[in-house]
């Protein structure tokens, strides 16, 4: 007999690969509000930036991402034409060349996109219907003109640039968030463990195409592929 694949572990459901939200903080969401007052930093372990604890002038609260640059007690404005640090402005108002980040995917979800420590966007084209976003990977989305973001850059810059040094750090890393570690190839595992495993370690099999209607302990590799080979 063999033993369950990776993702038959994480459909069981267990605890294992289940993410400790009961210790995060809370969701992000930009409110749809005329102003907020920083009033607590908060570190969260579901995100990788600093949050901050924004109160808004009817005395609602939220988490927001911190701006870099921002402190405690600061005040910052919502959709007021003005391009300032922390500041949550609609794309249409948002002159191009500027760096954004928090972005929303629709109008009022709250910001979705460019949410990393350290990370922004920039607003290279604007159309009456379109505002084109060059993203930190490098590649243009389009967004809707109403979509808001938040003007600067996101703080945390510079925290994967200490190395972890050690593979045990990296083990605590991934267990607080209850990421899989390590990742190991399908390759390089016993026969017993997986479809392209084998007792030798020399010989490493390839990823093999397998049919859509395969069964739950061989459907791994290139699933109903259409081609193999390389592209000529």
């Amino acid at each position: 007999m063999g033993k369950n694949l990776i993702q038959q572990r994480r459909g069981k459901g267990s605890g294992r690969f289940r993410k400790p939200t009961f210790r995060f903080k809370g969701d992000i969401k930009m409110l749809h509000k005329e102003s907020y007052i920083v009033k607590d930093l908060v570190r969260c372990a579901g995100h990788s930036a600093p949050l901050i604890e924004a109160k808004y002038d009817d005395g609602s609260t939220s988490l927001l991402i911190a701006a870099e640059g921002i402190s405690v007690g600061d005040t910052f404005k919502i959709n007021n034409g003005e391009v300032k640090i922390g500041n949550i402005m609609s794309l249409k108002n948002i002159p191009e060349g500027t760096s954004v980040f928090c972005i929303e995917g629709r109008p009022g979800d709250g910001g979705k996109f460019v949410r990393g420590s350290g990370t922004s966007a920039k607003v290279v084209a604007k159309n009456k219907d379109a505002i084109t976003i060059l993203l930190p990977s490098k590649k243009q989305k389009i967004f809707h003109p109403e979509c808001r973001a938040m003007i600067g850059v996101a703080s945390g810059a510079g925290r994967p640039d200490k190395p972890l040094l050690k593979a045990g750090k990296k083990h605590h890393i991934a267990k607080s968030k209850n990421q899989y570690y390590p990742i190991v190839s399908g390759s390089a595992m016993n026969a017993v463990a997986h479809p392209f495993g084998n007792k030798r370690s020399l010989r490493k099999s390839k990823a093999k195409p397998t049919s859509r209607n395969a069964p739950p302990g061989r459907k791994v590799g290139m699933i109903a592929a259409r081609r193999t080979g390389r592209r000529k």
